[in-house]
């Protein structure tokens, strides 16, 4: 179920061109435009999941938690075949399915409705608690959240549990753009390590070293990488 062999991963000019099509949300540009090389480097190469396995108990299981900015996301869900582009341009309308938030309800592949920050990575680790609770243990649950997402209590009390939990299908991926606005002592990483996590962080444009951190083996433990990028405009 991967998606290694699909479509020749796609190129900077045609992910360029998917984003171009949307338009309205200008100011949500930056956030979108930080998450675009972890979410190729995810559905490109590393998720089990394809638009004919989207509802299949063994996928793996995609959660934008950084919902607000959503076209990297539309856009590397368009270019994967999840649905049609000729969506793109509709993006934000009043009877588009593309809204300014993702909705799990409306468009094929998007497995949470998103947007409230905080909510992600509880919802994941509730998601490997599922799976674990249906003696599913290979489908792998990946979250994405923002820098600034780890100012929620919600996300700490998650990221707090599922170190000591061993919740070992669980990952995570922290875009850090720097929007935070409070600094944190040793930085993102050493928080989730301090709770137990395997840790790596990665410049988040450079495809090679997602990957590799993406699939390095961390038995026993859940998984984060901290992705630090520069915001594009």
């Amino acid at each position: 179920m991967t998606n290694t062999d699909s479509a020749a991963l796609h190129d900077d000019r045609e992910m360029n061109r998917l984003m171009s099509t949307m338009t309205g949300d200008e100011k949500h540009g930056p956030a979108a435009t930080s998450t675009l090389d972890v979410l190729r480097v995810l559905y490109d190469r590393v998720l089990r999941v394809t638009p004919d396995t989207f509802d299949a108990p063994d996928r793996d299981r995609f959660l934008l938690s950084k919902g607000h900015g959503p076209m990297a996301y539309y856009a590397v869900l368009a270019a994967h075949g999840f649905f049609g582009e000729e969506l793109l341009p509709g993006f934000g309308t009043y009877d588009s399915p593309l809204g300014h938030h993702p909705d799990r309800t409306l468009v094929p592949g998007v497995e949470i409705g998103s947007g409230s920050l905080g909510h992600g990575l509880p919802l994941a680790v509730g998601s490997v608690l599922g799976l674990r609770a249906q003696g599913l243990t290979d489908p792998r649950v990946w979250v994405l959240i923002g820098d600034a997402e780890l100012d929620e209590g919600s996300n700490h009390e998650a990221l707090a549990y599922a170190g000591p939990a061993g919740l070992e299908q669980l990952h995570t991926v922290v875009v850090d753009n720097t929007s935070a606005s409070y600094a944190r002592p040793g930085g993102i990483a050493a928080r989730f390590e301090a709770a137990g996590w395997s840790v790596d962080t990665v410049d988040g444009r450079d495809h090679a070293a997602l990957y590799a951190a993406f699939t390095a083996p961390h038995p026993g433990r859940p998984r984060a990488v901290v992705a630090r990028v520069e915001p594009k405009n």
